[in-house]
């Protein structure tokens, strides 16, 4: 049977418990992480990404400009730094250009 929360819950606290519930956090960790990415480069940036996917802790970027994902990673602490800020947590630990 489903748990009852009691009424004094709040949207967001709810929204929590849901996600904590059906294990969705991967998959919402997922989506805000390409968010961030977005935001973050810019459209520079962006009109070479690919494709970016989390695996675990790990962000795989996949780049169509060799002489971009050559200047990146001189950068790659700085963006895991980025990304975790704009997150609020640290979801990223590393970043794989390809």
């Amino acid at each position: 049977m489903a748990k009852r929360l009691n009424n004094q819950s709040t949207i967001g606290e709810v929204l929590k418990q849901i996600i904590q519930t059906n294990k969705l956090q991967a998959g919402m960790d997922q989506m805000d992480v390409k968010e961030a990415w977005k935001n973050l480069m810019g459209n520079g940036v962006n009109s070479y990404t690919n494709n970016v996917v989390l695996k675990g802790s790990t962000l795989y970027v996949e780049l169509t400009s060799s002489v971009l994902r050559e200047e990146l990673s001189h950068g790659k602490s700085k963006i895991v730094a980025m990304i975790n800020e704009e997150l609020r947590r640290d979801v990223v630990t590393s970043v794989v250009l390809r």
